[in-house]
């Protein structure tokens, strides 16, 4: 089954693989999915919905950074030591996914080099696309007038 995000970024064989491992979870709205510096132990290909990703801002509401849709990956910090969400994330609407434990998919990963690197290569994409947002995003609240707004 061919996806979008993750799942285009993943040959054919080796998905196959990796969402066989995979089962599908639903989430009411306003559920809070993980809280940030809390232990990553799995990770969530999005079906249907969305969920806002968010950083804890001291004295304030969470910042959102993100907002994540169909075919998205939701979570990586299960892959880097210390192995814990490096944000929190709260669907906005009802949410259906396909949730992965992350020490199968590592497991799996090791003996099959096609997977890591598809994953991988994806995972380092993610990293900095949510770095850069999350930086706009503090820039937006803490920064001079139109700091976060270029590129």
């Amino acid at each position: 089954m061919k996806g979008t995000g993750v799942l285009d970024a993943i040959p054919d064989a080796p998905r196959e693989r990796l969402m066989a491992l995979g089962h599908e979870v639903s989430f009411l709205a306003g559920t809070r999915i993980f809280e940030e510096g809390r232990r990553a132990d799995r990770f969530w290909v999005i079906r249907t919905g969305a969920v806002n990703l968010d950083i804890h801002v001291p004295g304030r509401r969470a910042a959102v950074v993100e907002t994540l849709g169909t075919g998205r990956m939701l979570g990586w910090s299960w892959l880097c030591p210390p192995h814990q969400w490096h944000l929190g994330a709260e669907t906005i609407g009802p949410v259906q996914a396909w949730e992965f434990d992350a020490a199968e998919v590592l497991e799996l990963c090791s003996r099959d080099p096609e997977l890591d690197h598809a994953l991988l290569t994806y995972v380092i994409g993610v990293i900095g696309r949510r770095l850069r947002a999350a930086r706009t995003r503090l820039l937006d609240l803490y920064g001079p007038y139109g700091s976060g707004s270029a590129g």
